[in-house]
């Protein structure tokens, strides 16, 4: 059986869809993902086919309409920060469809909205796969408006509709102009099609675990909470020698890196205040540099370690506490991993999964990163380091290990073959 993977993004949002196809390869599948050309080394050395979408992510994300996007802190700046990213997009279109000739089931990211229309012409299953939960509910609110006062289950279910559209109205343009250009006219039933992802040939499943939000009551039959994809193995990547012997040197450090998201312009500045919010926490610390949200030419203490990055799989079970920005993969890292968090939100979903740490109380209240000092750091590590937040952070760990969300993900897309 062929499955093509449809993904777009940073690696947060690229690194699960590939942990995904290796667990279709391990079923036996002929696996196949499309993602920015950056990612070909990581899926290459895993085995699958790769379909490179054309553009340098992380140049993209160095743009200022993507450094808006990324740190938009409400729904309108989230919307308007899409359009702006629709120029970006259009190339892509030719891509996803290269990648999904020859496919038995398309498998897509809620970005790469065109694989619903690809899997409509050619008769085939789609599989919308997403990072987080977007199905309409009346138990919680969409995860941009998650940090807004609660108004009770109509409005939750209300806001789960407004992201959807939001998601739609960024993609529809780019879809609607290559189908003309490619085919002459529209898909057939052309529209948000998030919704339609309700039955045993368009599935939905979704990279979260039931201990962090639990599946809803009022969710359809197929939409899937599978569990995390994770990506444990890296086969061209070792701990280097120096950091071996940091990590011996003393006790966990606490690690900090924000990612993609770290503003260049800042970099200097934030990583000063880390350290002395470290330093004010009496704790050793293990600074990435991401995206250069941190500066590598830092003058460091000795109980201060860069580095650019390393696997979260890895690495996070060594640190007594991680300090990043909430991307959703990272903060599953975390979850993993059984460490408490600081979540120091730049945008968007962040504010989400900082508060929901927060609630599950495996973590501190997040600090948004404008009003990030070294004194909220040092207080927010003091929160974290708590027993009973390292204990509860520590149990939920162990039940997100014994998951198996990869597997259990391909269950559900090979099921869809018999719809």
């Amino acid at each position: 059986m062929k499955i093509t993977i449809l993904t777009t993004g940073s690696r947060g949002d690229t690194q699960p869809y590939i942990a995904l196809g290796v667990a279709l390869q391990k079923a036996g599948c002929q696996t196949r993902i499309a993602a920015f050309e950056n990612f070909a080394p990581l899926a290459l050395s895993h085995g699958l086919d790769f379909q490179p979408i054309r553009g340098n992510v992380a140049e993209v994300a160095a743009s200022d309409i993507a450094q808006e996007a990324m740190k938009a802190d409400n729904p309108l700046k989230f919307l308007r920060s899409l359009n702006q990213l629709k120029k970006y997009t259009f190339s892509l279109q030719q891509d996803f469809w290269a990648a999904a000739e020859g496919a038995d089931v398309i498998v897509y990211h809620p970005g790469a909205v065109i694989g619903y229309f690809l899997a409509q012409r050619l008769n085939i299953p789609a599989v919308l796969a997403t990072p987080f939960p977007m199905t309409p509910t009346r138990a919680f609110p969409s995860l941009i408006f998650y940090d807004w006062p609660r108004l009770g289950g109509g409005f939750n279910r209300l806001t789960h509709q407004i992201f959807s559209q939001i998601m739609w109205l960024a993609s529809r343009g780019p879809v609607k102009q290559f189908w003309r250009e490619k085919y002459g006219r529209l898909p057939d039933k052309f529209g948000q099609p998030f919704s339609r992802q309700t039955s045993q040939s368009y599935p939905t499943i979704i990279s979260g675990s039931d201990a962090v939000f639990a599946r809803p009551d009022d969710w359809p039959e197929h939409v899937h909470n599978t569990g995390y994809w994770f990506l444990d193995e890296e086969p061209d990547w070792s701990p280097p020698t120096d950091l071996l012997n940091f990590l011996a040197a003393g006790p966990p450090p606490v690690y900090v890196g924000f990612g993609s998201v770290g503003d260049p312009d800042q970099a200097a500045a934030t990583t000063r205040l880390v350290i002395a919010g470290l330093q004010q926490a009496g704790q050793r610390g293990l600074l990435a540099t991401g995206w250069q949200g941190l500066s590598a030419g830092a003058d460091l203490p000795a109980d201060m370690f860069m580095l650019a990055s390393a696997p979260h799989a890895w690495l996070f079970p060594r640190m007594a506490a991680v300090v990043h920005h909430g991307g959703a993969g990272t903060t599953a890292a975390g979850l993993r991993a059984g460490v408490p968090a600081v979540i120091i939100p730049h945008g968007n979903d962040q504010f989400a999964w900082g508060r929901r740490i927060y609630e599950l109380g495996v973590g501190s209240e997040p600090i948004p990163r404008k009003r990030l000092t070294a004194e909220k750091l040092a207080a927010g590590l003091q929160a974290a380091l708590a027993a009973e937040t390292r204990q509860a952070a520590d149990a939920l760990g162990a039940i997100i290990r014994r998951e198996n969300g990869a597997e259990t993900a391909v269950k559900v897309i090979l099921d869809s073959c018999n719809g």
